[in-house]
């Protein structure tokens, strides 16, 4: 079998503590991203990924996000990306280059998103805006952003932060004036976006 050439190529991130390192193929199906905030998160049944676990081997690594074909590393705040930058970047080269697993077989199956037939047509249309106009700004920030849920009663519309989102200076920022904004024009009902658990 001919091993297929390993590119990989590093962006910074809003959250200075964050670097994606973006790969020349695709890690995880569209719409899917796992969030990884400890070793021990990366060693769960069901969402289970041997690469993040392995990453949390570093002393700097604080946190491990995996989406479409990137990872984004939120590191300690005592080191130095110029300090720490090459040896993860190697490592990422040769894990893959060995075509080690990125997940356990189950997560990916697992967690392949459904569209519930009891979303409303409120609910629906928050998650097509999320997917279409507000995904790709995140995905390209190095995080992603999932709905979690919409409260008819008081419009509030409550989003998971993952990745550099979460813990960035800016993501206040950009829920209020970007998401928020998109979703009170684009959705009648939505009044306000709040992030869960940040």
């Amino acid at each position: 079998m001919l091993n297929r050439p390993i590119y990989i190529y590093t962006e910074l991130s809003p959250n200075p503590n964050s670097m994606k390192f973006v790969l020349n193929f695709e890690l995880v199906p569209d719409g899917l991203s796992f969030d990884y905030p400890s070793h021990a998160a990366a060693m769960e049944e069901g969402k289970a990924s041997p690469l993040a676990a392995d990453l949390f081997q570093f002393p700097h690594v604080q946190r491990v996000f995996i989406a479409s074909n990137f990872v984004t590393i939120t590191k300690d705040d005592d080191s130095a990306w110029e300090e720490v930058l090459y040896d993860t970047k190697q490592f990422l080269k040769i894990y893959f280059e060995e075509n080690q697993p990125v997940f356990e077989p189950k997560t990916i199956e697992s967690n392949t998103l459904v569209v519930e037939a009891n979303d409303t047509e409120t609910v629906q249309k928050i998650k097509a805006a999320l997917d279409q106009y507000v995904r790709p700004a995140v995905e390209s920030d190095g995080g992603a952003i999932n709905f979690h849920s919409f409260d008819e009663d008081s419009g509030a519309v409550k989003v998971l932060l993952q990745g550099s989102c979460s813990g960035c200076p800016s993501s206040t920022l950009t829920l209020k004036s970007g998401i928020e904004n998109l979703l009170t024009r684009m959705v009648p009902g939505v009044k306000t976006v709040v992030a869960e658990g940040v």
